[in-house]
Protein backbone atom coordinates (compact mmCIF):
# COMPACT_ATOMS: atom_id res chain seq x y z
CA UNK A 1 0.00 0.00 0.00
CA UNK A 2 1.56 3.32 -1.04
CA UNK A 3 2.53 5.76 1.68
CA UNK A 4 -0.17 8.36 2.22
CA UNK A 5 -3.05 5.92 1.74
CA UNK A 6 -6.12 6.92 3.71
CA UNK A 7 -8.20 3.87 4.75
CA UNK A 8 -11.79 4.01 3.62
CA UNK A 9 -11.20 6.81 1.15
CA UNK A 10 -9.15 5.28 -1.64
CA UNK A 11 -8.22 1.91 -3.05
CA UNK A 12 -5.04 0.76 -4.74
CA UNK A 13 -4.84 -2.18 -7.08
CA UNK A 14 -2.70 -3.32 -9.99
CA UNK A 15 -4.35 -3.11 -13.39
CA UNK A 16 -3.41 -4.70 -16.66
CA UNK A 17 -1.62 -1.44 -17.44
CA UNK A 18 -0.46 1.18 -14.93
CA UNK A 19 -1.43 1.26 -11.27
CA UNK A 20 -4.57 3.34 -10.74
CA UNK A 21 -5.80 4.60 -7.38
CA UNK A 22 -9.40 5.70 -7.18
CA UNK A 23 -11.97 6.58 -4.59
CA UNK A 24 -14.74 4.94 -6.58
CA UNK A 25 -13.89 2.32 -9.18
CA UNK A 26 -11.32 1.41 -11.75
CA UNK A 27 -11.78 3.40 -14.96
CA UNK A 28 -12.06 1.34 -18.07
CA UNK A 29 -9.45 2.31 -20.66
CA UNK A 30 -10.75 3.63 -23.96
CA UNK A 31 -9.39 1.57 -26.86
CA UNK A 32 -5.98 2.94 -27.83
CA UNK A 33 -7.00 3.28 -31.46
CA UNK A 34 -9.91 5.57 -30.59
CA UNK A 35 -7.78 8.64 -29.79
CA UNK A 36 -4.39 10.03 -30.84
CA UNK A 37 -3.20 9.64 -27.26
CA UNK A 38 -3.61 5.87 -27.33
CA UNK A 39 -1.10 3.41 -25.96
CA UNK A 40 2.34 3.99 -27.41
CA UNK A 41 1.24 6.87 -29.68
CA UNK A 42 3.34 10.03 -29.54
CA UNK A 43 2.16 13.42 -30.78
CA UNK A 44 2.95 17.14 -30.62
CA UNK A 45 0.87 20.08 -29.52
CA UNK A 46 1.38 23.41 -27.75
CA UNK A 47 1.72 21.67 -24.37
CA UNK A 48 4.10 18.96 -25.53
CA UNK A 49 6.31 21.74 -26.88
CA UNK A 50 7.28 22.42 -23.25
CA UNK A 51 7.96 18.84 -22.17
CA UNK A 52 11.67 19.43 -22.85
CA UNK A 53 11.63 22.32 -20.35
CA UNK A 54 10.31 19.92 -17.72
CA UNK A 55 12.71 17.13 -18.68
CA UNK A 56 15.60 19.57 -18.23
CA UNK A 57 14.32 20.30 -14.70
CA UNK A 58 14.23 16.57 -13.96
CA UNK A 59 17.89 16.36 -14.99
CA UNK A 60 18.75 18.88 -12.27
CA UNK A 61 17.17 16.63 -9.63
CA UNK A 62 18.38 13.24 -10.86
CA UNK A 63 16.31 10.18 -9.97
CA UNK A 64 13.60 12.21 -8.30
CA UNK A 65 9.95 11.84 -7.30
CA UNK A 66 7.55 13.66 -9.65
CA UNK A 67 3.88 14.61 -9.34
CA UNK A 68 2.01 15.70 -12.49
CA UNK A 69 -1.25 17.47 -11.59
CA UNK A 70 -3.88 17.13 -14.29
CA UNK A 71 -1.88 14.50 -16.16
CA UNK A 72 -4.49 13.95 -18.89
CA UNK A 73 -3.78 10.86 -20.94
CA UNK A 74 -0.26 10.50 -19.57
CA UNK A 75 2.18 11.52 -22.31
CA UNK A 76 4.36 13.61 -19.97
CA UNK A 77 4.45 10.77 -17.44
CA UNK A 78 5.51 8.43 -20.23
CA UNK A 79 8.35 10.79 -21.14
CA UNK A 80 9.46 11.12 -17.51
CA UNK A 81 9.10 7.54 -16.26
CA UNK A 82 12.50 6.31 -17.55
CA UNK A 83 14.24 9.31 -15.95
CA UNK A 84 12.78 9.41 -12.43
CA UNK A 85 12.44 7.26 -9.34
CA UNK A 86 8.65 7.57 -9.37
CA UNK A 87 6.04 9.45 -11.39
CA UNK A 88 2.53 10.05 -10.04
CA UNK A 89 -0.28 11.56 -12.09
CA UNK A 90 -3.49 13.08 -10.71
CA UNK A 91 -6.44 13.32 -13.10
CA UNK A 92 -10.15 13.78 -12.42
CA UNK A 93 -11.41 12.79 -15.88
CA UNK A 94 -12.22 9.09 -15.90
CA UNK A 95 -11.66 8.45 -19.61
CA UNK A 96 -8.31 10.26 -19.53
CA UNK A 97 -7.15 8.15 -16.58
CA UNK A 98 -8.09 4.98 -18.42
CA UNK A 99 -6.15 6.05 -21.49
CA UNK A 100 -3.17 7.04 -19.35
CA UNK A 101 -3.23 3.58 -17.80
CA UNK A 102 -3.01 2.00 -21.24
CA UNK A 103 -0.22 4.36 -22.29
CA UNK A 104 1.84 3.62 -19.18
CA UNK A 105 1.60 -0.17 -19.44
CA UNK A 106 4.78 -1.71 -18.14
CA UNK A 107 6.01 1.44 -16.35
CA UNK A 108 6.32 0.00 -12.84
CA UNK A 109 7.33 3.30 -11.25
CA UNK A 110 4.13 5.15 -12.24
CA UNK A 111 0.94 5.66 -10.26
CA UNK A 112 -2.29 7.23 -11.52
CA UNK A 113 -4.73 8.76 -9.05
CA UNK A 114 -8.30 9.33 -10.20
CA UNK A 115 -9.58 12.32 -8.21
CA UNK A 116 -9.67 16.12 -7.99
CA UNK A 117 -6.39 17.61 -6.86
CA UNK A 118 -8.06 19.05 -3.77
CA UNK A 119 -8.95 15.46 -2.73
CA UNK A 120 -5.55 13.98 -3.56
CA UNK A 121 -3.73 12.29 -0.67
CA UNK A 122 -0.01 12.86 -1.31
CA UNK A 123 2.83 10.58 -0.39
CA UNK A 124 4.03 11.64 3.04
CA UNK A 125 7.61 11.81 1.74
CA UNK A 126 6.65 14.59 -0.69
CA UNK A 127 7.86 15.28 -4.22
CA UNK A 128 10.99 16.78 -5.75
CA UNK A 129 9.13 18.18 -8.76
CA UNK A 130 5.46 19.05 -9.22
CA UNK A 131 4.09 20.03 -12.62
CA UNK A 132 0.91 21.61 -13.94
CA UNK A 133 0.75 21.47 -17.74
CA UNK A 134 -2.31 23.32 -19.07
CA UNK A 135 -4.22 22.23 -15.96
CA UNK A 136 -3.97 25.06 -13.43
CA UNK A 137 -6.67 27.11 -15.16
CA UNK A 138 -9.10 24.23 -14.53
CA UNK A 139 -8.70 24.84 -10.78
CA UNK A 140 -8.64 27.62 -8.21
CA UNK A 141 -5.03 28.68 -8.90
CA UNK A 142 -4.39 30.12 -5.45
CA UNK A 143 -5.61 27.01 -3.64
CA UNK A 144 -3.87 24.62 -6.03
CA UNK A 145 -0.50 26.39 -5.92
CA UNK A 146 -0.64 26.70 -2.14
CA UNK A 147 -1.39 22.99 -1.77
CA UNK A 148 1.28 21.96 -4.25
CA UNK A 149 3.93 24.06 -2.51
CA UNK A 150 3.26 22.19 0.74
CA UNK A 151 3.84 18.85 -1.00
CA UNK A 152 7.35 19.72 -2.19
CA UNK A 153 10.41 18.27 -0.54
CA UNK A 154 13.00 20.81 0.66
CA UNK A 155 14.50 22.48 -2.38
CA UNK A 156 11.90 20.98 -4.69
CA UNK A 157 10.59 22.73 -7.79
CA UNK A 158 7.11 23.67 -8.92
CA UNK A 159 6.68 24.13 -12.68
CA UNK A 160 3.61 25.48 -14.46
CA UNK A 161 2.94 25.58 -18.19
CA UNK A 162 -0.17 27.69 -18.06
CA UNK A 163 -2.83 29.48 -20.06
CA UNK A 164 -4.17 32.94 -19.32
CA UNK A 165 -6.90 35.17 -20.66
CA UNK A 166 -5.97 38.12 -22.91
CA UNK A 167 -7.22 41.33 -21.31
CA UNK A 168 -4.59 44.07 -21.52
CA UNK A 169 -3.25 45.66 -24.71
CA UNK A 170 0.09 43.96 -23.95
CA UNK A 171 -1.62 40.56 -23.76
CA UNK A 172 -3.24 41.01 -27.15
CA UNK A 173 -0.11 42.49 -28.72
CA UNK A 174 2.11 39.62 -27.55
CA UNK A 175 -0.36 37.03 -28.83
CA UNK A 176 -0.55 38.78 -32.19
CA UNK A 177 3.23 39.07 -32.53
CA UNK A 178 3.83 35.40 -31.71
CA UNK A 179 0.95 34.07 -33.82
CA UNK A 180 3.06 33.50 -36.97
CA UNK A 181 5.66 31.55 -34.96
CA UNK A 182 2.96 29.46 -33.30
CA UNK A 183 1.36 28.62 -36.62
CA UNK A 184 4.72 27.76 -38.15
CA UNK A 185 5.53 25.47 -35.23
CA UNK A 186 2.18 23.75 -35.54
CA UNK A 187 2.77 23.17 -39.23
CA UNK A 188 6.33 21.88 -38.86
CA UNK A 189 5.50 19.54 -35.98
CA UNK A 190 2.17 18.35 -37.44
CA UNK A 191 0.19 19.53 -34.42
CA UNK A 192 -2.48 17.23 -32.99
CA UNK A 193 -5.05 19.69 -31.66
CA UNK A 194 -7.69 17.36 -30.25
CA UNK A 195 -6.29 14.61 -28.03
CA UNK A 196 -9.63 13.89 -26.41
CA UNK A 197 -9.15 15.44 -22.98
CA UNK A 198 -11.35 18.08 -21.30
CA UNK A 199 -10.50 21.68 -22.20
CA UNK A 200 -11.50 24.99 -20.63
CA UNK A 201 -10.87 28.65 -21.24
CA UNK A 202 -8.57 30.53 -18.88
CA UNK A 203 -10.23 32.91 -16.42
CA UNK A 204 -7.22 34.74 -14.99
CA UNK A 205 -4.95 37.03 -17.00
CA UNK A 206 -1.19 37.02 -16.53
CA UNK A 207 -1.31 40.00 -14.18
CA UNK A 208 -3.59 38.02 -11.84
CA UNK A 209 -1.34 34.97 -12.01
CA UNK A 210 1.66 37.13 -11.13
CA UNK A 211 -0.23 38.59 -8.17
CA UNK A 212 -1.22 35.16 -6.86
CA UNK A 213 2.33 33.87 -7.29
CA UNK A 214 3.79 36.83 -5.34
CA UNK A 215 1.48 36.02 -2.45
CA UNK A 216 1.79 32.23 -2.28
CA UNK A 217 5.11 31.50 -4.06
CA UNK A 218 7.52 34.29 -3.09
CA UNK A 219 10.33 34.57 -5.61
CA UNK A 220 8.53 32.65 -8.36
CA UNK A 221 9.75 33.41 -11.88
CA UNK A 222 7.10 33.89 -14.56
CA UNK A 223 7.61 34.63 -18.23
CA UNK A 224 5.50 34.65 -21.35
CA UNK A 225 6.14 31.81 -23.76
CA UNK A 226 5.24 30.84 -27.29
CA UNK A 227 2.09 28.93 -28.17
CA UNK A 228 -0.11 31.14 -25.95
CA UNK A 229 1.49 29.78 -22.76
CA UNK A 230 3.28 31.22 -19.75
CA UNK A 231 5.97 29.45 -17.72
CA UNK A 232 6.18 29.61 -13.93
CA UNK A 233 9.06 28.17 -11.92
CA UNK A 234 9.35 28.23 -8.14
CA UNK A 235 11.94 26.56 -5.93
CA UNK A 236 10.88 25.76 -2.40
CA UNK A 237 12.95 26.53 0.70
CA UNK A 238 16.00 24.32 1.13
CA UNK A 239 15.04 23.23 4.59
Amino acid sequence: MPTGHRPGAEQVWPTRSARIRSGAHEPGPEPSSARPGGAGHDYWNHNVAYHRWIIDAVARHGRCRVLDVGCGEGLLLQHLAPLVASATGVEKDEISVGRAGARLAGEANTLLVHCDFEQFVPDEDGYDLITFVASLHHMDPRAALTRAARMLRPGGELLVVGLTANRSPLDWAFSALTLPVARFGSLVHHETRDIGVPVAGAREDLREIRRIAREVLPGARIRRGLYYRYLLRWTGPAG
